[in-house]
């Protein structure tokens, strides 16, 4: 995980602001509608409306192909149905509805036709032909249960035909839908200014009269109904719920409700309309569709209802369309009014700042992650958070969701792209520089520690790792160059990789020697403890080489390692225009001479006292003497690591237990003693064997009283 500054959390606060402003913006305030039609898709795949549609307060008498199909209407012209609608009208008022409207506007009457029949025009020889249905409105009007439908247009206006808005006593409200710049329906017109006065929808005022009560509109413009606040994101509009997908809603075909008349089951009618809001309006494949929130899984044109004369047409099964029939938007209005279901949004302000937090908790995401994992964070962080929308749209509350999750990918690219310009420069160059000689592994925790090595050199506490392959001029001579380099290249390969992996870093090969650092250029609190660990990987894998390679067969490689910490310089040191990044300064010299070291002791492995120290009780180690290298006047205590703590053989104990008591008695002065316990061991360890022998031969011949337990080494 990339760590962030202070420059990184600006940009993503500047880049989630700028998302967010962006798609929430005027130009895109189609996204919001379209929430909208994801969350009624959505919630109609996860929690589809179980609700009986008999509970349903609306139902819907249609005009549909079935009447058109049906005597006595089939072949005449609508202005000649006048009569039957009036009778069915009647029964459903007799049934028990609370109150009818229509979807439909019948603008002329057949008693106005100037087509001439005979000596006279059709309108004069058909006068007083719908005499019975004026009546039949002026007395369900009266008892205040009819509303005629109009539209409302400077330029076009519908009206119905003039007798029937004296019929009803202009009991006529608008039909005039609210379509946003898509042309989808998703709000409703609550109310519509008509000679200066506001003057309720025809949905809003079905659903009046069905509450008895009436719409009251604050000064501010909020709406109320019957106590319900009515949520309006868009002024003046209500936003619609449709919740069982158009087929929450009972629909009666015309057709079989005058046949129903004319069969005189009045109990029909009210089993079927007793309390409810009827709608009557056309079902048709080619007139008055609407596109609506239920557009992308598609909704229905109702849910076929009861029948009472005439069978069912065959083709009467409910298909899905991405358009309704008009009558059915209506529907959902006063359905949403009555349960006070209809859905609210939230405003432009919290809107965007929902919008805003999401893109900023996706631009961090991508200034922290690699860009493949912010894309995954992003689809998680979104798929979250389009459970928890449709969970509050469940309960009629939308959250914007296109929103929030295309600002949010939008600041992802961002944050891609100002990373990839500025914040990831420094890393790309480190990457590019020490991509040929250094482990990714090391690059990485480099990268992720945030601490660059300065170039022209810095001070850092680092472990120097010395290797030199034992007498190897000798074997050398006996190869051929295919050989030798056959053996080098395997060798060099598998300490190499051992090196790397516990975090060093190979400084350069010297012929059969190698030269690594632990804690540069990557920090590493542990690099005595990685580089001790290596050491002794380094001494087995070479056994292993010895036991198994071809390539080191009967060559019995034996190397030399020698470890120090301390301060160091390290960096990219050389000329102008060619440099290597190396370390200097004495803290290498002495890691350098202690590898040369072991040969006086036939040891593998030596290190100085300041890394045993660093590794704590990570190791079991022996104390091997106290020497005094070339050209370093100071004494250091040098040891040999044996083996992780708990790890260290029977064998490996027995020596170090006598060497140490041999040791001691080297510098109480007590040889005689010193070559006894040393002597104990000295055919199974070198250095034992060697320490008896000095022992032995200072026995015989005392040193001054100045004498220091202090071997001064001659050579490198």
């Amino acid at each position: 995980m990339r760590r962030i500054g202070g420059r990184d959390i600006v940009a993503a606060i500047l880049i989630a602001l700028l998302a967010g402003a962006i798609f929430t913006s005027p130009p895109l305030q189609t996204l919001q509608g379209l929430s909208l039609d994801i969350l009624t898709a959505l919630r109609s795949r996860i929690a589809p409306d179980r609700r009986d549609p008999a509970t349903s307060p609306v139902v819907v008498v249609a005009i549909d192909g079935e009447t058109y199909e049906t005597p006595p209407f089939r072949g005449s012209p609508t202005q000649t149905w006048t009569r039957e609608l009036g009778r069915v009208l009647g029964s459903i008022t007799e049934g028990g509805a609370k109150v009818i409207g229509y979807d439909v506007i019948f603008k002329n009457s057949i008693e106005q036709s100037e087509i001439p029949f005979g000596d006279a025009p059709i309108g004069a020889r058909m006068r007083g032909f719908d005499r019975d249905y004026l009546i039949a409105l002026r007395q369900i009007s009266d008892n205040g249960k009819l509303v005629l439908g109009e539209i409302l247009s400077n330029d076009h206006p519908e009206p119905p035909d003039r007798a029937q808005q004296l019929a009803v006593r202009n009991n006529v409200r608008a039909l005039n839908v609210h379509t946003d710049a898509d042309d989808v329906i998703r709000r409703m017109p609550l109310t519509f200014s008509i000679d200066g006065k506001p003057v309720p929808a025809m949905a809003v005022e079905l659903a009046a009269r069905a509450l008895g009560a009436k719409l009251e509109i604050a000064p501010s413009g909020a709406a109320e109904l019957s106590g319900y606040a009515i949520p309006s994101a868009v002024p003046n509009t209500v936003t619609l719920n449709f919740r069982g997908m158009g087929r929450d809603v009972p629909t009666y075909s015309f057709a079989d409700l005058r046949a129903c008349v004319e069969k005189g089951d009045r109990d029909f009618f009210r089993r079927a309309f007793d309390g409810k809001v009827v709608l009557l309006g056309t079902i048709l494949n080619f007139e008055d569709r609407k596109l609506t929130s239920m557009r992308l899984p598609g909704g229905d044109d109702g849910a076929q209802a009861a029948r009472c004369a005439l069978p069912a047409p065959a083709s009467a099964a409910a298909t899905a369309r991405s358009d309704v029939a008009g009558v059915f938007v209506h529907a959902a209005v006063v359905r949403n009014l009555i349960e006070r279901d209809a859905v609210t949004e939230l405003g432009f302000p919290l809107r965007t700042i929902l919008t805003i937090l999401f893109a900023a908790i996706i631009a961090c995401a991508a200034c922290m992650l690699a860009p493949g994992r912010a894309l995954i964070a992003w689809l998680g962080l979104t798929a979250v958070y389009t459970v928890v929308a449709v969970g509050a749209f469940g309960h009629a509350m939308a959250l914007p969701l296109t929103e929030p999750a295309l600002a949010s990918l939008a600041a992802l690219a961002m944050m891609i792209g100002y990373r990839f310009v500025l914040a990831d420069r420094d890393e790309r160059f480190l990457r590019q520089s020490f991509a040929f000689y250094l482990a990714p592994e090391v690059i990485n925790s480099m990268v992720a520690s945030g601490k660059m090595p300065a170039l022209g050199g810095e001070m850092r506490n680092v472990t120097m790792f010395f290797s030199d392959l034992s007498g190897f001029s000798s074997i050398a001579e006996t190869m051929t160059p295919g050989e030798l380099v056959t053996l080098m290249n395997e060798y060099l390969s598998a300490m190499t990789d051992i090196i790397e992996g516990h975090g060093g870093y190979v400084d350069k090969y010297i012929g059969d020697s190698i030269v690594a650092m632990f804690g540069a250029p990557a920090d590493d609190p542990a690099h005595a403890r990685n580089a001790v660990h290596a050491a002794l990987k380094c001494h087995e894998k070479l056994a292993e080489l010895n036991a198994s390679n071809p390539a080191f067969a009967g060559h019995g490689l034996s190397h030399r390692i020698g470890l120090n910490s301390g301060e160091a310089v390290v960096g990219n040191i050389g000329s102008r225009r060619r440099f290597n990044y190396t370390v200097m300064s004495d803290t290498v010299n002495v890691a350098s001479r202690l590898e040369g070291a072991n040969k006086y002791y036939g040891t593998a492995i030596m290190a100085s006292e300041t890394t045993m120290a660093q590794t704590g009780d990570t190791f079991t180690w022996r104390e091997l003497d106290a020497i005094r290298v070339l050209g370093r006047g100071e004494a250091i205590k040098v040891f040999e690591p044996l083996a992780d703590k708990g790890a260290e053989s029977a064998e490996q104990t027995k020596v170090a237990t006598a060497y140490a008591e041999g040791l001691a008695c080297w510098r109480a002065r007590e040889f005689a003693k010193a070559a006894e316990a040393f002597d104990g061991v000295a055919k199974i360890d070198p250095a034992s064997a060697l320490f008896a022998k000095r022992a032995k031969a200072l026995a015989a011949n005392p040193p001054s009283p100045e004498w220091t337990p202090v071997n001064t080494l001659e050579g490198k």
